[in-house]
């Protein structure tokens, strides 16, 4: 049998690669993915993958023809990439339920929300700076990608090791997302900061503003009454009648 060529599609990140570093190749803004095949079927439902709960990075090492490293990519770009793998995969439209009513969407109408680059500190990449709004400490923070979320997930594994009462979601999260305190980058520095002089008000401020900087593709979509659901990026969404 001769050798079949797929087609390909290349997918605008939300980052327009500008949150990479220019040697990363996700630094052009784009990545080329090709359309699924039974072969990423199979990996939707392969029981191992799912109870390890990499499944979806699986799909996407599979149907990505772009050489990078899919854990580089940050959380918005991927949920962009995961909307590309379902529209090569099943098509745009999608169908769910919501409060026992039918509704359909046409995925590829969703927008990307745009990087606003002029937020990066100056010469660097991935880099932000926010001054928090009652202590008035100036923090950087970084977008977190797949080795951070991964690191996160190792260190709170071995926290509720110790102790279920040890298990401490948000700070732990809020150490890997601050890279300095006032100019000090010492790892030591910002864990004290975090667990002893971090105001609540400060830190819900703080989450909130780099939850809003960062670049995704809008998931709400508007119901006929006018209420606004966000579309979750899960194995349903390729499989809805996908039973866990």
């Amino acid at each position: 049998m001769s050798e079949i060529k797929f087609p390909t599609e290349e997918i605008k990140l939300p980052s327009n690669g500008l949150i990479y570093h220019k040697d990363n190749p996700l630094s052009s803004g784009v990545v080329e993915m090709k359309y699924m095949t039974a072969r990423e079927e199979d990996i939707l439902t392969n029981p191992n993958f799912i109870e390890r709960g990499v499944v979806l990075d699986k799909l996407l090492e599979s149907m990505i023809v772009s050489k990078i490293d899919v854990k580089d990519l940050v959380v918005g770009d991927k949920n962009a990439l995961f909307v590309a793998s379902r529209i090569l995969g099943y098509g745009a439209d999608y169908a769910f339920t919501y409060k026992g009513e039918n509704h359909n969407i046409n995925l590829s109408e969703l927008k990307n929300k745009e990087f606003d680059s002029k937020l990066l500190k100056d010469g660097e990449f991935n880099s932000f700076e926010y001054t928090l709004p009652s202590s008035k400490v100036l923090i950087t923070f970084k977008i977190l990608n797949g080795h951070d979320e991964h690191k996160i997930e190792k260190e709170l594994e071995g926290l509720e090791k110790v102790s279920k009462a040890n298990s401490k979601p948000l700070t732990t999260r809020l150490k890997h997302l601050i890279t300095s305190v006032d100019g000090d980058s010492d790892p030591k520095t910002i864990r004290e900061f975090v667990d002893n002089y971090l105001l609540a008000r400060d830190s819900r401020a703080f989450r909130e503003y780099s939850k809003s900087i960062q670049p995704d593709i809008n998931l709400t979509y508007t119901l006929d009454g006018g209420e606004e659901v966000t579309i979750p990026i899960g194995i349903t969404f390729f499989w809805p009648d996908f039973e866990g």
